[in-house]
């Protein structure tokens, strides 16, 4: 039998880079941080979703499944083209903090700038002159084939926010009906009044794509595969929605009757209501899961290897009646199991996909990840329970998954052994021979290396040994999330020959 490759990684979001900009982006820094993880030993470069961010700012509220972010646009390589000069960027507030990120002032900030940005440029409805030349026939070509590859998504993404814009920000539930349930005329009339609006949105999906793709492959060539992060559901407020309601469970009038969360339990007396629509499942099945097998085959256009996020939702789900208060209403129902899986396979062949299979798992869920052969999740925060054996310990692993110290949802690995209660931490100290409080996070690192898990995972905060101030994400609070950015030049050179060594160590590199 072969030896399974021991890899290992390293999770930090695209947005969490530094930059001059206030947020991170594909700009020099992401192609630094690639070289140090080259020089790291490591294999993978694990980032959360790249959609364009909504309400709460969270990636996993997108406007659009297939859209990318417009705020990692490199704006410095539009200036390299020709498209901004550099006084343009000057003096713009994009925050003051380098280790936070101000997205009202990105919101405010940046789209104006892009939208300067395509109007100095060849693709511009009405072009200026300068860049009517034939010098740039090859680049409008190039626009237009990429129009034309992504009809089933862009147009509609396109209009969408170009509508949105103009109503304020305002949801599409709380549009006129007629451009609301898209009748014919008003979708005819809308895209004439907006048509500048709808090109300059897709010239920032067309600037996104160069861009990302031009990053992976130099990502790839130098042996870093990218892991790409796919939320189970869309956002309600979403092109999704809006342009096919018939995927979701709606009414005749656009509205939802249930959406999705969790049950109550012991974190949670009412339960989570997320208030994400839910698939209509049924749909879905006729049309043989084609738009399920469209956005797998997108991410993997813009990712090596996809973890789907909320797995079990796939086998089971919990629906609670829109306008609900509480998630207390809601009842399990069936998902699509491993038909969809098998269908996606079918399809698209043998792809590398990572079930986020976190949280309570009924023994149909087990099957499930069982039976797709996708690896499933460990995460060492959750091991450490003194009162039981935890499938999370890594003794209990089995070689087809992948360990992380903790998530973007979870606390730090030194913000969690500060907090956790004495017995646990007690008990941990002992399990990963932690020596120092001051290496603590180390020393779990560590463990996970050692451990027998295929693959490693380590947040880019666990390295740097930071606290919860660097934390991502706390589930179920609004504000404060998704704004950690590492300060430049943390990703140094002493750093990833550390990294390097430990990966050496534990056979987790081919460099010797």
């Amino acid at each position: 039998m072969a030896k399974t490759k021991r890899k290992c990684g390293v999770l930090l979001p695209v947005a969490s880079l530094p930059s001059r900009y206030g947020i991170g982006s594909f700009s020099k820094e992401a192609y630094e941080f690639v070289d140090f993880l080259a020089a790291g030993g490591q294999s993978y470069w694990q980032i959360l979703p790249l959609g364009q961010t909504g309400y709460g700012d969270s990636p996993y509220q997108s406007f659009s499944t297939f859209a990318g972010n417009p705020y990692f646009i490199d704006l410095d390589a539009l200036v390299d083209a020709g498209y901004l000069n550099s006084s343009d960027l000057e003096g713009v507030d994009f925050g003051s903090d380098p280790e936070k990120i101000d997205y009202e002032k990105e919101y405010t900030n940046r789209y104006p700038i892009l939208k300067k940005a395509y109007e100095n440029s060849p693709f511009a409805l009405n072009p200026k002159e300068a860049w009517k030349s034939e010098a740039y026939d090859a680049d409008r070509a190039a626009f237009e084939s990429f129009i034309e590859k992504n009809t089933y998504w862009l147009p509609d993404y396109a209009l969408y926010s170009a509508v949105k814009a103009a109503q304020g920000g305002r949801a599409y539930i709380e549009w006129d009906e007629d451009i609301r349930l898209r009748k014919p005329e008003a979708m005819k009339a809308y895209a004439e009044k907006y048509a500048d609006e709808v090109r300059s949105v897709e010239f920032q999906q067309f600037l996104f794509v160069q861009q990302w793709l031009a990053l992976k492959k130099y990502a790839n060539e130098k042996g870093i595969e990218i892991i790409g992060d796919i939320p189970i559901y869309v956002a309600f407020d979403s092109a999704d929605t809006w342009s096919h309601p018939e995927l979701f469970e709606f009414d005749e009038k656009g509205y939802p009757t249930v959406v999705a969360g969790c049950p109550p339990d012991g974190f949670s007396a009412t339960g989570q209501l997320w208030g994400n629509p839910i698939y209509r499942w049924s749909y879905h099945k006729q049309t043989g899961y084609d738009w399920w097998v469209r956005r797998i085959a997108n991410c993997f256009k813009l990712y090596d290897v996809v973890r789907i996020d909320h797995f079990r939702g796939f086998d089971e789900y919990w629906a609670i009646p829109y306008g609900d208060k509480t998630a207390e209403n809601g009842e399990w129902r069936p998902g699509p199991g491993f038909e969809l899986f098998q269908t996606i396979r079918e399809k698209l062949g043998k792809k590398n996909i990572i079930a986020e299979d976190l949280g309570f798992l009924t023994p149909s869920v087990i099957r499930l990840v069982k039976k797709t052969g996708y690896p499933g999740m460990k995460v060492l925060q959750f091991a450490f329970d003194s009162r039981e054996d935890s499938d999370y310990l890594p003794h209990n692993y089995p070689v087809n998954c992948v360990v992380y110290t903790g998530t973007h949802d979870n606390e730090t690995m030194r913000g969690w052994y500060d907090h956790v209660n004495r017995k646990d931490r007690k008990f941990a100290k002992e399990y990963v021979g932690v020596r120092s409080e001051e290496t603590a996070a180390w020393s779990f690192i560590r463990a996970a290396f050692a451990s027998v898990a295929a693959t490693a995972i380590i947040p880019m905060q666990d390295y740097l040994n930071l606290g919860d101030e660097a934390r991502i994400n706390t589930p179920s609070t609004l504000g404060g999330n998704w704004e950690w950015r590492m300060l430049p030049g943390a990703d140094s050179s002493e750093l990833s020959g550390k990294i390097l060594r430990l990966s050496q160590v534990f056979g987790r590199t081919s460099t010797k």
